[in-house]
């Protein structure tokens, strides 16, 4: 799965591949995914070519090259914004409500999403890697989905790196909420929410790290934080 930034930008590469046999350049990149720095296109062809979809040769200048397609055919612009772990079929993730007579204690598999920056922010969440068995007493009623933690920005907050956290899915959150954020469709990570006028924070639990303030367009509330599991 591509997020909508990467698939845009491997659809670009393709089209420039096929009109002129040329890669594009950074700067022509950045202007047609509307981005504000090339810093971000670094991050989509790194990510691109993690994934498989392309090849950078190495020792010449704009060398790229298109190695896959998706398998999907429906184009990411049409698709819903941001990671959505919704797609996963059945009852993944769904907690049911516990039944007076005291059933319903059986545990429910959680789906992992791959990892989470608490630190700087990294590629957005891709992909359902596997599913863990968490206690129905440990979560909210809902949508539920897992991340492993990358970065130390709250341990102030008890949240190690290495740490396995339990997310609510949920697109609204409180001011003070610890949220999964979707920053500019293409960064995902773990910050403590706060509101200040029009503009939104995210908050770091550990002095080494800086608030970062967006305006309210570029940051999308993915999830709450409802739980966290660590092993020693």
């Amino acid at each position: 799965m591509l997020t909508r930034k990467q698939h845009e930008l491997l659809m670009f590469i393709h089209e420039r591949l096929k009109e002129s046999g040329v890669p594009p350049s950074f700067d022509e990149m950045k202007d047609a995914l509307d981005l504000r720095s090339k810093s971000g296109i670094h991050r989509l062809i790194r990510a691109l070519e993690e994934r498989g979809f392309i090849r950078r040769l190495p020792n010449r200048a704009r060398a790229i090259e298109i190695v896959r397609m998706p398998e999907a055919s429906t184009p990411a612009a049409q698709r819903p914004r941001g990671f959505s772990p919704s797609v996963i079929e059945g009852s993944l993730g769904r907690v049911k409500p516990v039944s007076h007579d005291g059933t319903g204690t059986d545990p429910v598999m959680i789906p992992v999403m791959g990892r989470i920056a608490a630190g700087t922010p990294i590629e957005a969440i891709q992909t359902h890697s596997h599913s863990i068995p968490i206690p129905p007493d440990m979560l909210s009623p809902g949508e539920h989905f897992a991340l492993d933690i990358r970065g130390d920005s709250m341990i102030e907050a008890g949240i190690l790196d290495g740490d396995t956290v339990l997310i609510r899915k949920s697109d609204t959150a409180e001011t003070g909420d610890i949220v999964v954020a979707l920053v500019d469709d293409e960064e995902a990570t773990l910050k403590r929410l706060r509101r200040k006028g029009a503009s939104v924070a995210l908050e770091a639990a550990n002095p080494a790290y800086e608030t970062r303030i967006f305006g309210p367009d570029r940051v999308r509330i993915q999830g709450k934080l409802v739980g966290l599991l660590r092993r020693y």
